[in-house]
């Protein structure tokens, strides 16, 4: 302890640059950033993150409520130094990142980040593929573009694409579990060609390519802040590679190489620096279709925070350079207000009306669809909780389908009109004039639906429970169901499916009540717009899963984005089960628990937790499913599963 003592006496007292090479120093000699950190803390001296992390970060980590978006503290300590660096300094944590100065950023991040420990990069030199399965061939069809399957954002997959046919679903087996280190969750999805699966090791700050059958490294490439969403396939420019593309933590958008993971290009397509990508972009001809979110819904719980100036953009990109072609605004730029908040904090509007989402693209029409979230400050407009439709030549308005007008809330808010006399918090200045205070955006992105006789409708399912179908013409109701009563975590919240015929609207509804709770799956006839069936889901917290799956009681409903393949439907739940139905008349033909630990190809610890946002892919004859997802209160884990049909 002694020489650990003098160590964290040095880096504290130097500090700047000094500081990094004693760090670096003692990083030589074997010893991780947390396990610096850990070496500061001793009996007469606590760790000097320890009082940051108590003034800017306790209050939301610490003991989140349940139905708490923020991560608990023991989901912090999963994740690595240069993570929670990003997230602080270019992530969605900016805004409190801003306000630490360098020290302090420093210190807290040593403090919480996970120990380095001996992995290194042993979790991928120890599992590179041998000669005779080390090739990336890209001569076949991919399995998928990227979240959405196809342009249409139908998250479907025929036998032929999926490689597995219906009765093959209904009776698979773990193939090979991959672990990430230092993660907690896993939130995007992978891209299948041929016997590749090109994968977004986000929290682990790398994108790997991995053979389908034995999850060997084929290659595996660093990036400078992780992907955090699903990867989009596709040629970077007429005559370029065929490349991948995804959104990294610092809210960059980044170009590999397919074929050997190089790194072609990197850029800032955003209007808001500080914005981050949270969709999945998309290919679309000679461009890529990129949609931004914004992260004021968050930051306004800092009473000093200026709210609210972010809001959302579709941005199209040139495929070869990513130089921004067009940007279309959910509205124009935040002004101020001329009001203060009770901190004496200028307001500012309107803002709002993230995309959170992957949008779809309609080459006939040369259309991009696309949905948005809700206003964070005031006024309210029109293009918020909506569905919008965008010239993809000229990044012009189309139209617009606003599903719930007036809905301006931010994390500073109550769910609902407050109570008489509650007192509000001070970027909550709006509560009381108009708006209806329910955070019922669209999480997930709009479908193409192609039906029978070349029939085409726009579906979209909302936070309400509500799922949608607009003519693609003009944005035109034509039918409408809700599932319950709808939450801010509930209702639709990443997406729905279609097999051709019907609609399937997975809910959520975390901690809500058995007798209020529509959790489960729900197929409607997109023709007709009737109910085809219900499936309702209930949790399994039997024997030793009542401990091993802490949250089982209050969240088993079904958050993630659905597939279909061949005549199936698949969805996972948020205490990690892995659900695979009939299509036509859903029987439930298998049920997979996934939240256990798993032995790993690359020798990591692994195991599985909650299956949220782009929870499974498909394709070679596998099921991969992203098994651990700790925001919300959720479980933590840190696995990739890939099933095959049993042998």
């Amino acid at each position: 302890m002694g020489v650990w003592k003098r160590v964290a006496q040095a880096r504290i007292a130097m500090g700047g640059a000094a500081a990094v090479a004693v760090a670096a120093a003692a990083l030589g000699a074997g010893l991780g950033v947390g396990q610096l950190a850990r070496a500061q803390a001793t009996d007469d001296a606590p760790h000097p993150g320890k009082a940051v992390y108590d003034q800017f970060c306790a209050s939301c980590h610490e003991k989140p409520a349940p139905g708490d978006r923020a991560a608990p503290v023991s989901a912090l300590r999963k994740m690595s130094a240069q993570t929670l660096t990003t997230v602080l300094t270019a992530g969605v944590m900016k805004p409190i990142g801003d306000q630490l100065d360098r020290r302090q950023l420093r210190d807290v991040v040593a403090y919480l980040a996970a120990p380095e420990g001996p992995t290194g990069t042993a979790w991928i030199d120890d599992n590179r593929c041998p000669a005779d399965r080390a090739a990336v061939d890209l001569s076949a069809r991919p399995a998928q573009v990227g979240f959405g399957v196809d342009q249409d954002n139908t998250r479907r997959q025929s036998a032929a694409q999926a490689g597995l046919k219906t009765t093959d679903l209904a009776n698979m087996e773990v193939a090979w579990a991959f672990a990430m280190p230092k993660t907690s969750g896993l939130r995007g999805a992978g891209v299948v060609v041929g016997n590749t699966v090109f994968y977004p090791a986000g929290q682990a700050s790398y994108v790997v390519a991995l053979d389908t059958k034995t999850g060997c490294v084929k290659w595996a490439t660093q990036t400078p802040s992780g992907v955090r969403n699903s990867l989009a396939y596709g040629r970077l420019g007429k005559d370029g590679p065929m490349g991948l593309v995804g959104g990294d933590g610092a809210g960059q958008l980044i170009a590999l190489d397919a074929k050997t993971g190089k790194i072609l290009w990197r850029t800032d397509p955003k209007h808001d620096p500080a914005s981050p990508l949270s969709g999945s972009p998309l290919f679309a001809g000679d461009k890529i279709i990129v949609p931004v979110s914004a992260m004021d819904v968050a930051a306004a719980m800092r009473p000093t925070h200026e709210c609210c100036k972010s809001h959302g953009d579709i941005v199209a990109v040139d495929a070869k350079t990513g130089k921004v072609a067009w940007t279309w605004h959910t509205m124009e730029s935040a002004k101020p207000l001329g009001r203060k908040n009770s901190q004496g904090i200028e307001m500012y509007g309107p803002s709002g009306a993230p995309i959170w989402s992957s949008p779809a693209y309609d080459p006939k029409r040369d259309v991009v669809y696309a949905s948005t979230g809700e206003n964070t400050s005031p006024p309210a407009t029109k293009t918020s909780d909506a569905v919008v439709a965008i010239d993809a030549k000229t990044g012009k308005t189309k139209w617009v389908f606003q599903a719930l007008a007036n809905d301006v809330w931010n994390m500073a808010c109550p769910i609902g009109p407050p109570p008489p006399g509650q007192p509000l918090k001070p970027n909550c200045f709006f509560a009381n004039e108009g708006s209806v205070l329910l955070d019922h955006d669209f999480g997930g992105g709009p479908v193409i639906f192609r039906g029978k006789g070349g029939k085409e409708v726009i579906l979209a399912g909302q936070k309400s429970g509500e799922v949608w179908a607009l003519d693609p013409k003009d944005g035109r109701k034509l039918w409408r169901h809700q599932f319950g009563k709808g939450t801010p975590l509930g209702g639709v919240h990443w997406g729905i499916t279609t097999d051709g015929t019907r609609v399937f609207a997975p809910i959520s509804d975390p901690n809500v009540p058995a007798d209020r709770s529509a959790a489960g799956m729900h197929a409607i006839d997109v023709a007709t717009g009737k109910i085809a069936w219900q499936w309702r889901a209930s949790p399994d917290c039997e024997g030793e899963r009542k401990a091993r799956v802490a949250i089982c009681g209050g969240k088993y409903g079904l958050s993630a984005a659905p597939l279909v393949i061949d005549g199936a439907v698949l969805a996972g739940g948020l205490d990690g089960r892995l659900y695979v139905w009939d299509a036509a008349n859903g029987k439930l033909l298998a049920t997979y628990d996934t939240a256990v630990p798993h032995r790993t190809v690359n020798g990591l610890e692994g195991s599985g937790g909650s299956i949220d946002a782009a929870g499974l892919f498909a394709g070679d004859g596998m099921v991969f499913v992203n098994s651990g997802y700790a925001s919300f209160g959720q479980m933590a884990g840190n696995v990739l599963v890939a099933y095959r049909p049993k042998r």
